[in-house]
C-alpha cells in the first residue's frame, strides 16, 4: 500500500511536499453547514421541515385558489417571507461565525516532534 511522508520543516523540500501532499486528504476542521453555493436551497429545505413554516406555506398556496381566497395573495405571503428571511439571516450569521472560528483553528501554529 501507500505510505505517508511527513516533512515537518519544508525548507528546500517544498516542491516534493507539494507533489506528495496532493495524494492525501487534508485534516482541516469544518463545522459549517453551508457554502455560498448551497446556502439558499439547503436553508429553505431545513426551514420547511418545521411544521409551522409548512402551515404558512399551505395557507399561501390555499389563498391562490380563487374560491378560498380570503385576503390579497401578496398579503398572505408576507408573514412567511418575513419569517424565512429572519431565520435565514440568523443561520447565515451563525454559520459565518463558525467559518471564522474554523479558519482561526486551522491556521494555528503547531509543533511537530520527531525522534
Amino acid at each position: 500500500g501507500k505510505h505517508r511522508i511527513v516533512i515537518p520543516c519544508l525548507g528546500h523540500f517544498k516542491e516534493e511536499y507539494e507533489k506528495v501532499s496532493k495524494l492525501y486528504m487534508n485534516n482541516k476542521i469544518r463545522t459549517t453547514r453551508y457554502t455560498l453555493w448551497n446556502f439558499l436551497p439547503r436553508n429553505l429545505f431545513e426551514q420547511f421541515h418545521r411544521i409551522a413554516n409548512l402551515y404558512f406555506l399551505f395557507l399561501v398556496v390555499l389563498n391562490w385558489v380563487p374560491l378560498v381566497e380570503a385576503f390579497q395573495k401578496e398579503i398572505t405571503m408576507l408573514p412567511l417571507i418575513g419569517v424565512l428571511t429572519i431565520i435565514a439571516v440568523k443561520d447565515g450569521l451563525e454559520d459565518y461565525s463558525r467559518y471564522k472560528m474554523d479558519k482561526q483553528i486551522n491556521n494555528l501554529v503547531t509543533k511537530v516532534y520527531s525522534r
